[in-house]
């Protein structure tokens, strides 16, 4: 019960952290913002923007298995947010990362979402547009 109240802190920390992100004006504050919610939440920003998607999964072994997931999705959204930033390929790219976690939490998380199925759908339009 404790773990299931932290990772439900967690995600809303982190949605809140999210949202003050992207009321923030463009710029250089957006952009190291940007870089503190991946250091905070994840770890170095380096890491999850130039190793593999297999490199950054086992980078998830180091939390407890009920959290994995949790975080693999928060991930994903950061993917997804910062994907506006990014001129292409790279823009592409950020979405690919993100629309390929949201699968795979898609395929093993046993609680369905229909905000997620959404968002699978409008980001492999965006990239296939």
């Amino acid at each position: 019960m404790l773990q299931r109240d932290y990772i439900s802190r967690l995600i809303r920390e982190f949605t809140a952290a999210l949202q003050r992100y992207l009321e923030k004006k463009e710029g250089r504050d957006r952009q190291e913002a940007l870089c503190k919610l991946y250091n905070q939440y994840f770890g170095d920003y380096a890491f999850y923007h130039v190793y593999s998607l297999d490199d950054i999964m086992k980078s998830f072994e180091q939390y407890a298995p009920e959290e994995r997931l949790p975080r693999m999705e928060m991930l994903a959204e950061l993917y997804y947010t910062e994907a506006d930033l990014l001129s292409e390929p790279l823009r592409t790219q950020q979405l690919e990362l993100s629309l390929q976690l949201f699968q795979f939490i898609d395929r093993h998380d046993s609680t369905y979402s229909i905000e997620r199925i959404y968002k699978m759908n409008a980001i492999d339009k965006m990239i296939h547009s």
